[in-house]
């Protein structure tokens, strides 16, 4: 294979880049370029060992100070011979470092190719290469948790168990269609179908942990909606505790929606501020709240403000409306005013009231702990707890279960035995594509596609 090389680090200016090159030429490659202030054969030098000295250029002009990580093969990210030239972090000199690599014989390296040569090589499986993406764009603390257990093969081991298990229960089908004077019909039905409901059992629970593995690596999408100067900006600014949206005393200020991120417990929530809902005056406004209106069907828990200084109208019986077949929560507002007007329907919906002030944030906390009450958010990834986040895998489990519930079936229907074998042939198969045994090489290529270059 080529020896490749890239920028690692994110684009932009810092104290600090690296680029990254891995392959059998890659030390070559190096010494024309790199000047150690204590010179040393590169068959001397140690692995996980750093050297300090100069990038030069054909003219041995001095490009940078820099440190240089060895890694020798197999004993690197990529099994590969590989170094981590750390230069400073200004894009002019990472990019004269890269072109210098480049002209010496290296490879520019495509997106995730550095992780693909790990895959290939054996060192992970494809759910442990998926985690490094999953682990660099984790957006919380759990999250990252939830991607390094994955990273450090959690559901890998998982998944060969099962695949295992039904390996062996093919086998024991082999043996009894070879030798059928030893079988005990009924006997080895009863076995094999305790033995699928096992297996069922294992997918059913990394099934259902989906949902909880959506929630962290998605987030709960979160509208905020409501009628004209009912506090939803406010609400958002105080949520955010900066001056995100614009908030006047004019109605209708907020025309598009303003999506941001916050956590509460771990788990993020993509917190959207809508347009008021009202019968709009005009068509940029009338935009706005059809996209407020769309927004709050499609989001996983609405909160639904209301001011409570005023009486209820029917923009405010249309947002009812909206939210009673949602996850919602009712906000009432301003109650730092000491003016609660008839808010009697609001108190007969069957969703939990919040009251607040956006002004004096009280009750923010109240609302906070809300949401974490219904998703049971402090629940949610606890330790040594497999959760499977990744919607390909779902997939691929879910053709598993289909599978061995025609497996079952089979059973039940005191077909023969031997038909069985291919639906369990199946099972390996479909599980095989979530650790990379069976997966073709279109998807191995559309995975490593999403990667960032230098990874």
């Amino acid at each position: 294979m080529s020896t490749i090389v890239a920028i690692s680090t994110a684009p932009g200016v810092g104290g600090i880049g690296i680029i990254r090159m891995s392959g059998e030429n890659c030390f070559e490659i190096l010494n024309k370029i790199f000047r150690p202030k204590t010179k040393q054969k590169t068959e001397e030098i140690k692995g996980y060992t750093i050297k300090y000295g100069n990038i030069v250029n054909a003219r041995e002009e001095v490009i940078d100070e820099v440190l240089v990580s060895y890694f020798k093969a197999p004993k690197s990210y990529t099994t590969e011979n590989m170094c981590e030239i750390n230069s400073h972090g200004g894009m002019v000199i990472m990019n004269q470092i890269l072109e210098l690599c480049l002209a010496n014989g290296a490879e520019l390296a495509e997106a995730g190719e550095f992780t693909k040569k790990a895959f290939l090589n054996g060192r992970i499986d494809l759910s442990q290469a998926e985690a490094v993406i999953d682990v660099i764009n984790a957006k919380t603390d759990k999250e990252a948790k939830v991607s390094l257990k994955q990273l450090k093969g959690n559901l890998s081991t998982e998944i060969s168990e099962i695949r295992q298990e039904i390996i062996s229960l093919l086998a024991d089908i082999e043996v009894t269609i070879d030798y059928p004077e030893y079988d005990v019909e009924e006997v080895t039905n009863n076995r094999i179908l305790e033995a699928l409901k096992a297996v069922e059992n294992k997918l059913n629970k990394m099934e259902e942990s989906f949902e909880n593995g959506k929630i962290i690596r998605d987030g709960i999408k979160t509208a905020i909606i409501g009628r004209p100067n009912a506090g939803k900006s406010s609400l958002l600014n105080v949520i955010l505790k900066e001056e995100r949206a614009i908030v006047t005393d004019i109605e209708g200020t907020t025309r598009d929606t303003i999506e941001e991120y916050i956590q509460i417990d771990g788990i993020p929530l993509k917190i959207i501020d809508t347009a008021g809902i009202r019968n709009a005056r005009d068509e940029v406004e009338k935009i706005g709240v059809k996209k407020a209106i769309e927004i709050a069907k499609d989001s996983d828990i609405v909160i639904a403000i209301f001011d409570i200084t005023r009486d209820l109208n029917d923009e405010d019986e249309e947002i009812l409306k909206l939210v009673e077949e949602k996850n919602a929560i009712i906000v009432l507002n301003k109650i730092d005013l000491n003016d609660e007007k008839n808010i009697e329907k609001i108190n007969k919906t069957n969703k939990p009231i919040v009251k607040i002030s956006t002004k004096t944030k009280e009750g923010i906390d109240e609302l906070y702990n809300k949401i974490s009450e219904i998703y049971q958010l402090k629940e949610i990834a606890n330790d040594g707890e497999l959760i499977v986040s990744n919607n390909r895998h779902k997939k691929l489990i879910r053709n598993a279960k289909a599978n061995l519930e025609m497996a079952k079936q089979t059973i039940v229907d005191k077909m023969p035995i031997d038909i069985i074998s291919g639906n369990l042939k199946e099972i390996i198969e479909e599980l095989g594509k979530i650790t990379g045994e069976t997966v073709t090489e279109d998807v191995i290529n559309e995975i490593f596609s999403k990667f960032c270059l230098g990874k």
